[in-house]
């Protein structure tokens, strides 16, 4: 017998977020406002989960409007057409020495969808004062954002450009039980059998 959990974001405890080098001397901060995510897992194994993440790409938000505007325009996000930022997991595999996962998935932006490689870390399991069950993570990443269409750039006068191509993600998300339910094996072919009329 198997036990399925559904687990959602709890978005006043998550954060999305992401840095990127300006002027090739600081980095930049920035993340998202709007998610959403459902994941699914087996017997509390987390390497199991089957993970759909989705952002509203026009709460970007970088502390600085006009530059926020810049992003959700046709030379980064192009909001207006491409509403949203999509991640649909592949497999996620349980680092041996520690906590730590290695995710792959599907990473969509702007319509180009490609794989990408995310690390986790497992904070742990624990019920809140209201006896909800949560569950912690950090996940951090990094992609190249030309490889999503992001190509926007100015050369300096040194020769560097202004924005690095590297987009280092840094997520902080924490998940709450939302329900469970017990499949035997029996039922499990009952249901393949009839997925197949």
């Amino acid at each position: 017998m198997t036990n399925d959990t559904k687990w959602s974001l709890d978005p006043s405890h998550s954060e999305i977020g992401f840095k990127v080098r300006h002027l090739m001397i600081t980095h930049v901060k920035g993340s998202f406002k709007t998610f959403d995510a459902s994941i699914y897992v087996t017997n509390q194994n987390f390497a199991t989960a089957e993970i759909d993440v989705w952002i509203d790409a026009s709460s970007i938000t970088t502390g600085n409007t006009e530059r926020d505007e810049h992003l959700k325009g046709a030379d980064f996000f192009d909001v207006i057409n491409h509403k949203q930022i999509g991640f649909t997991s592949s497999t996620m595999e349980k680092n041996e020495e520690d906590d730590s996962y290695t995710l792959w998935g599907e990473l969509t932006i702007k319509g180009i969808t490609k794989n990408a490689k995310l690390n986790v870390v497992f904070g742990g399991i624990m019920k809140d004062p209201w006896g909800n069950e949560k569950a912690g993570f950090s996940i951090t990443g990094v992609i190249d954002r030309t490889d999503w269409g992001l190509a926007w750039n100015t050369v300096l006068e040194t020769g560097a450009f202004l924005v690095s191509n590297e987009i280092h993600i840094s997520c902080e998300i924490e998940l709450v039980c939302k329900e469970q339910s017990n499949f035997s094996s029996e039922s499990v072919l009952v249901d393949e059998n009839k997925s197949s009329l």
